[in-house]
């Protein structure tokens, strides 16, 4: 009975005969981006990926690795996808330009913005865009504190787009949940309950409004922390009244 590798040998001459295109690691680590971007990064398997390029996953193996190990050259692809703004912006210019396009790259492919937040990208794919955003926050004068600035935008980026990509995988308990809320809207004696009752049913009301809400969040979080990095080099600019982390 012939081995797995033979069969494998056997799968490769065959394709090469039939004209059918080499299996390389390139091929692999484009179908495992298209089937992110479609079924999102932790909803293939192995198995699903070879039949995607024709091969075994013995094949995948030998030329990428196992799972997670595509899922880091997938994270990189994607993370090569980021346009950097002009270098010479101002750092707030260069982070209010960077980001809302970062959203947009990573919403490409759900489940990819949980995987920087815990893991990052790879060091050769993350040094582009960490050495760019962190040198814009040395210029601006952040010192040792750029790298914990830098993370602290990206990080929170990430994760609100986490947020956006799991609840949009519970859309039904979502609603559900709004609809709970938007009881509260004339509730007197719960003022805080009353005004987001009073903002979720204007969202339930207006579609157009509701398909936008989480870009609003996601921009509102990004500026609320510039703001707060605004303040902090404020504070840095006056010695007598920095203070130590």
């Amino acid at each position: 009975m012939p081995t797995f590798s033979e069969d494998a040998s056997s799968r490769s001459r065959s394709r090469a005969a039939s004209g059918r295109p080499a299996v390389t690691k390139d091929r692999i680590v484009e179908a495992a981006l298209e089937l992110s971007a479609e079924a999102g990064l932790e909803n293939w398997t192995l198995r699903q990926l070879a039949a995607a390029v024709d091969a075994y996953p013995a094949v995948v193996y030998h030329h990428v690795g196992d799972r997670d190990t595509v899922v880091v050259e997938v994270l990189d692809r994607v993370v090569g996808q980021l346009v950097l703004p002009d270098a010479t912006l101002p750092w707030r210019e260069w982070f209010s330009e960077f980001l809302p396009t970062m959203r947009t790259v990573l919403r490409r492919y759900p489940g990819s913005a949980r995987r920087l937040a815990l893991f990052g990208p790879s060091v050769a794919a993350a040094v582009p865009t960490m050495d760019t955003g962190i040198g814009r926050l040395l210029a601006a004068g952040f010192g040792d504190e750029a790298p914990l600035a830098y993370n602290l935008l990206v990080a929170t980026a990430c994760q609100f787009v986490a947020m956006e990509d799991d609840r949009e995988s519970a859309m039904a308990l979502q609603l559900d949940r709004s609809e709970g809320y938007a009881t509260y809207r004339d509730r007197g004696d719960l003022p805080g309950m009353a005004a987001l009752g009073r903002s979720i049913t204007e969202l339930v009301a207006d579609p157009d409004l509701a398909a936008g809400y989480y870009e609003r969040l996601y921009a509102y979080a990004v500026e609320r922390c510039l703001d707060g990095l605004e303040h902090r080099i404020a504070q840095l600019s006056e010695p007598e009244t920095a203070f130590e982390l």
